[in-house]
């Protein structure tokens, strides 16, 4: 069965989309069979794969308010093994367009239900604001990654982004966990970006993930040409960076299949 994970936080600018499209091509690296969502109006995960919006025939705007099936609606990428389902901008308007559905929260849940065993994992690039299209990423997804910029104000909005998880929970999705805090923009060199680790670790302790994103001109770079760093420079810290947290993401999944295997 496919797993579902939403990579949130609605702060700007902290790395969710550098995130998605080099998590999603070193998983596939390693084998797995993966879909990227691009749920941001914004459109970079879709651009980030050299896709132009415009030659898609359906993107997930399509499949959200007009109700076009989300399989058929993929197309494949650079990365073998890996698909995507594109955004546009005219998804911008869509949470005005949702209002109106029946369980409106529900909507791209109902999308991946029959395509998510297709897949060993499904990510959801997620827009920065916890408006109804992230709403329904969470609503749909088994986890979520949040990731956080090694900076000063990292922590800040930290608060609100769990308190919209913890009503989800509550309300939409009983089964939505916290994957991981994925530290990012990290820079080994300032005494600053250590204390943040510590500090998430002091805060949230097993939920961080161990592997860091450094900060990386060839990860910055990757996205301008259509590839991901590891297609674009498969030696650079940005690349192996990504490969160790994908391990670290199956190596956890393994260990939970396994403990759930040895309790039934």
């Amino acid at each position: 069965m496919g797993k579902i994970i939403a990579i949130a936080n609605q702060k700007g600018g902290v790395g969710k989309t550098t995130t998605t499209i080099n998590l999603a091509a070193s998983l596939a690296a390693e084998g797995k069979k993966v879909l990227i969502i691009d749920a941001d109006p914004q459109a970079n995960a879709t651009s980030g794969y050299g896709i132009d919006p415009r030659s898609m025939s359906s993107s997930i705007y399509e499949c959200m308010v007009d109700n076009y099936p989300l399989g058929g609606s993929e197309v494949p990428t650079c990365m073998e093994g890996l698909w995507l389902v594109g955004s546009r901008i005219d998804l911008a308007g869509a949470e005005i367009e949702l209002i109106s559905k029946p369980d409106r929260e529900r909507v791209l849940e109902r999308l991946l239900a029959p395509v998510r065993d297709t897949y060993d994992y499904v990510i959801i690039d997620c827009s920065p604001s916890l408006g109804l299209i992230t709403v329904n990423a969470l609503t749909a997804s088994d986890s979520v990654i949040i990731p956080v910029q090694a900076e000063y104000f990292a922590l800040e909005g930290i608060s609100k982004l769990l308190n919209t998880i913890r009503i989800i929970k509550s309300r939409l999705n009983p089964s939505l966990e916290i994957e991981g805090f994925l530290l990012t923009m990290y820079d080994a060199r300032l005494r600053l970006a250590n204390q943040i680790y510590e500090e998430l670790k002091g805060h949230f302790g097993d939920m961080v993930f161990n592997t860091v994103i450094p900060r990386n001109i060839r990860l910055s770079e990757a996205p301008s040409h259509g590839l991901p760093a590891l297609l674009y420079d498969s030696e650079s810290r940005g690349a192996t960076s990504h490969i160790l947290l994908a391990k670290e993401l199956i190596n956890k999944h393994s260990r939970h299949h396994q403990a759930r295997a040895a309790q039934a």
